[in-house]
């Protein structure tokens, strides 16, 4: 191991002890996905050294990769599964990552292709970042019982939250607020008010 990668792995345990598991992230298969993943090469060059702070990094494009807590909700949530159907939507690949070391088959989208693209329907769909709005194709791809997570724009404020689809509907409900990076591609339509 190099100095570089000795010092990325002592702040990675830094950052799950002192933001994961303080804020409620225990869940051990959750913790040993993080742990082994290198989040500093999911980021720019220059933000590499910042790759464990405890706040979002700019990826450029507008985007921007959620703080640690955000994808340890998330896993947490989403309790992905052994062989289970995954759709990653994601600016980036360190969503995508995690959630391969739960044995699950993966696929991952860029925001701009989830909003309108097709594909085959999985069990799960991950959301990195806050939507305003669950494109109706998107929310197609979703299995009938299957599950998401994702961030939520509500009023401005953004909320973890998980949704069902059942009976063809998919209902997203609010469970915390979390600052969450906004996905632009998913912004509502503009409505005229006075």
């Amino acid at each position: 191991m190099t100095i570089v990668q000795e010092r990325a792995s002592t702040a990675r345990r830094a950052m799950i002890d002192s933001q994961l598991r303080v804020s409620g992230v225990n869940d051990p298969a959750v913790l040993a996905a993080i742990d082994s993943v290198a989040r500093e090469d999911f980021v720019p060059a220059a933000a590499r050294d910042h790759a464990y702070i405890d706040r979002a990094l700019p990826l450029g494009d507008g985007h921007a990769l959620p703080a640690p807590l955000v994808h340890g909700l998330i896993l947490s949530e989403a309790r992905p599964q052994p062989g289970e159907t995954v759709l990653v939507v994601s600016p980036a690949g360190y969503l995508a990552a995690l959630v391969a070391r739960f044995g699950s088959t993966v696929t991952t989208q860029a925001p701009a292709a989830a909003v309108s693209g097709t594909g085959e329907p999985v069990s799960l769909i991950l959301i990195d970042g806050a939507i305003e709005q669950l494109p109706d194709a998107l929310a197609a791809r979703l299995a009938e019982g299957g599950r998401i997570v994702t961030g939520l724009v509500e009023n401005g404020v953004t909320r973890l939250a998980l949704g069902t689809r059942l009976g063809g509907a998919v209902t997203l409900q609010a469970l915390s607020d979390i600052g969450i990076p906004v996905l632009p591609e998913f912004a509502a339509p503009k409505r005229w008010s006075f």
